[in-house]
């Protein structure tokens, strides 16, 4: 199967495409594995999760050149990719031997505790947008709790995983603990969701595909945490600082190409600031920097596939009369899947801009009169993602954290999400968490045990 350099649509490598045999003898490794993997100590676990971090540091620059070739972000976008993934990795490692039941005495019946114990075989199936990010938020608390995993790359971003994967290995992680499975969703990722010795399966891409892995599995048999991207609002209230906010919606927005779930999608400001927020937002988007990530300076790539680029001209061809295209628009000429930033002022409420996820440098800019309306829009949708509001008037800060419907809420920022803090949403965004203490818990089974002298 080829990988492609979307800044120029040329081939840089090619990978096994795996066939739904080869998955099942896959899961059958790792089953065999788990017994000694889950047999390790917490001690030995986070060892080889610190040695692994150290690795990954270690070779950065040479891991961030493979994620621009193949993903396309900007060389510095990729860098901090990799890091992020690293300090996941020591987040996990730092907690191994946290890892505890309860203990329940009771004087009728003697002495009872809990134990937490390891699930199994545990699948993970992630997308082509973050690979290496979340190749850590799903493979890491699973190993730390003793699970084996078997992790279905995206078809277009395996050199990462690959890559990651070989410095878990190179820090003593057994080959029979994790084993990286590449090619085609809907013949690999399938045989995954459909095999009744996964115990735990961690989706992260679309609504649609979601869905489908859902109803494939046994819910009876197997755990589900699925993450399934967001049209997420920003909110610029009328006190906001404008410079920090209008930094923010830039980098927010157009970060990764626009091609992140909890990316704002969906701008809303006050009509008392509106014009000349705007006015500095379009200076900000035109002056980005767009070019092939790997040469110094860009500060927009490509978008990851050629299909991804048709969406964005779909989705600005959809505006037509009801609103106003005000930068970008168009595509870049030349090889490479490259489009403009863009901005559109005033669409219609139902545009596929406000209805749909956007997954590009394209945003859609509403005009508010107070923050109850602002609040009814962002809740407007079949998402529930993340959230940010940006002012200095905490009353109004708390009143959006209690009535917005959204799994995330940031104030006066927007996207980061440190190793420490759960990632998760509501509605259609999916269910579960990952990332933090949180993810644990789907990845540990209780015992309880009842001691009677």
């Amino acid at each position: 199967m080829d990988v492609i350099n979307p800044a120029n649509n040329r081939k840089i490598g090619e990978v096994q495409e795996f066939t739904e045999e080869m998955v099942h003898d896959t899961v059958g490794t790792l089953e065999k594995g788990f017994a000694g993997w889950s047999g390790c100590s917490p001690a030995a676990r986070s060892r080889i999760l610190f040695k692994a971090a150290e690795i990954v540091r270690q070779e950065k620059d040479r891991l961030a050149s493979i994620l621009t070739a193949e993903q396309g972000k900007p060389l510095h976008e990729a860098g901090n990719e990799i890091l992020g993934a690293a300090a996941v990795m020591e987040f996990y490692a730092s907690i191994a031997g946290t890892i505890s039941g309860r203990t329940l005495p009771r004087a009728d019946y003697g002495y009872a505790f809990t134990k937490k114990s390891p699930l199994g075989v545990c699948g993970a199936i992630i997308p082509w947008n973050m690979p290496a990010l979340i190749m850590a938020w799903k493979v890491c608390p699973a190993l730390v709790t003793g699970n084996t995993v078997i992790l279905k790359t995206a078809s277009a971003t395996p050199l990462t995983n690959i890559g990651i994967a070989d410095a878990l290995f190179s820090a003593g992680l057994p080959r029979d603990a994790l084993a990286v499975v590449t090619g085609n969703g809907s013949i690999a990722g399938a045989a995954i969701a459909r095999d009744e010795r996964i115990r735990h399966l961690s989706f992260t891409g679309s609504v649609d595909t979601g869905g489908r892995i859902a109803r494939m599995i046994d819910p009876g048999r197997t755990r589900l945490t699925l993450e399934l991207g967001g049209s997420d609002p920003m909110i610029v209230c009328g006190d906001a600082d404008m410079d920090r906010a209008v930094a923010g919606a830039i980098s927010g927005r157009f970060f990764n190409c626009g091609q992140t779930c909890a990316a704002v999608k969906r701008l809303f400001v006050a009509e008392s600031i509106a014009d000349k927020f705007v006015s500095r937002l379009r200076a900000g988007a035109e002056s980005l920097v767009v070019g092939d990530g790997a040469v110094e300076g860009m500060q927009m790539g490509p978008l990851s596939s050629a299909s991804g680029l048709k969406d964005m001209e779909s989705f600005v061809q959809s505006v037509g009369d009801h609103g106003k295209i005000i930068a970008g628009g168009s595509r870049l000429g030349g090889p490479g899947n490259f489009y403009r930033p863009t901005l559109v002022l005033d669409p219609e409420p139902k545009s596929r801009l406000l209805t749909e996820e956007v997954f590009g440098p394209v945003l859609p800019i509403m005009r508010f009169g107070n923050l109850d309306e602002a609040i009814d829009m962002a809740n407007d949708s079949k998402f529930g993602l993340g959230v940010s509001i940006w002012t200095k008037d905490l009353d109004a800060a708390y009143e959006a954290v209690e009535r917005i419907d959204s799994g995330i809420i940031w104030i006066n920022r927007h996207l980061r999400i440190p190793p420490e803090v759960p990632f998760g949403g509501t509605k259609d965004s999916g269910i579960g968490r990952e990332n933090g203490l949180d993810a644990l818990e789907q990845y540990l089974t209780e015992k309880t045990v009842i001691l009677t002298p």
